[in-house]
């Protein structure tokens, strides 16, 4: 296991780092001087030259390059152009709003699709599956801006059912204001008992939740009916059985356990993904997230900004591929020798 781990962990260096090397790169690629874009368009030749020097424009690349990992791994992901703030401070502030909608999107998503694929294997052929299968390519196929802006339509817009956007209601910063600590509303608020702030953001939430959660579960569904097919069909299987086990308990008590390995490891690709995908959703639905964040960075060609998402979207990746690597390695030893 700590051979495995300290593979595991080398290869997650490995990926990072060049991360790293390829986001510098974006950003000696992207059109337009960032220090144009930081003094402005009238900007003297005077504050022009003392923008170039605070960046180390004028440094050679590889100075350039040396001095960005430097920063970085101090904990100075830059000065972003537009927002005139760090970085890391912009992030920390837009982040948490995408985890919690992403996490109540993946919880919605396993917690659907697992038992649809466990439902499509045991009917293998049949109606459900058929019709399992059929929804669950729906499911990945539609485009996730068209999804969003259905339901919102018809749910928040139509039926009134759910607010049309934001992620709670401002008025209730008047009435009941919220003590931040994570910057995350709905766990803030359920730490403080701020319960109308609370049940503002799970109505807010339940929406673009559901957009995002739509491919993860599809796909989540679609795996989990494939890997349990394959598993059903080893030698230990037909022994179960043979033993008098019915077809729900082969597949749920001995097939299921050791068919979660591809699933896990879909689920650590479609969170990295999800974020990447809720930017649009979080378009829509005006969630203050890091998808408005991006979009007002790349509007201003922000590029320090732009290599911060693009960074903390890849550390994330590889740190749920790694997470997932881990419990793989727990539940299923033979993975260990891979």
């Amino acid at each position: 296991m700590l051979r495995y781990l300290t593979r595991r962990l080398g290869q997650a260096v490995l990926v990072v780092a060049g991360v790293v090397i390829l986001t510098f790169v974006i950003m000696r690629l992207v059109p337009g001087d960032p220090a144009v874009a930081y003094a402005g368009p009238r900007a003297s030749p005077a504050e022009l030259a003392a923008a170039r020097a605070r960046f180390g424009l004028n440094d050679s690349l590889p100075v350039q390059l040396w001095s960005y990992v430097r920063d970085l791994l101090g904990g100075d992901w830059g000065t972003s152009l537009h927002t005139r703030r760090p970085v890391r401070d912009d992030l920390f502030q837009a982040f948490p709003a995408s985890l919690e909608l992403v996490g109540a999107a993946l919880v919605v998503a396993i917690v659907v699709g697992i038992p649809l694929g466990i439902a499509a294997a045991r009917y293998k052929g049949k109606l459900p599956d058929l019709s399992i299968r059929i929804s669950s390519m729906l499911a990945v196929s539609v485009p996730v801006f068209w999804l969003a802006l259905a339901l919102q339509t018809l749910f928040a817009s139509g039926l009134g059912w759910f607010p049309v956007a934001g992620e709670y209601d401002a008025n209730l910063d008047a009435t009941s204001p919220l003590h931040v600590y994570t910057n995350i509303t709905a766990v803030d608020a359920l730490f403080t008992g701020n319960w109308p702030i609370l049940g503002s953001t799970l109505a807010h939430l339940v929406l673009p939740a559901l957009v995002i959660a739509a491919y993860p579960a599809g796909v989540i569904a679609q795996m989990t009916r494939a890997a349990l097919i394959e598993e059903s069909s080893r030698d230990h299987a037909r022994l179960e059985r043979a033993l008098g086990f019915g077809e729900t308990a082969v597949l749920t008590r001995f097939a299921l356990r050791p068919a979660l390995n591809p699933v896990l490891s879909l689920i650590a690709l479609v969170f990295a993904y999800s974020i990447v995908n809720g930017f649009l959703v979080e378009a829509v639905f005006n969630w203050p997230g890091l998808g408005r964040y991006a979009a007002d960075s790349i509007r201003s060609l922000d590029t320090p900004a732009i290599a911060g998402v693009t960074l903390l979207v890849a550390i994330l990746y590889v740190v749920a591929n790694l997470a997932v690597d881990l419990v793989q390695g727990v539940i299923d030893p033979r993975v260990r020798s891979r």
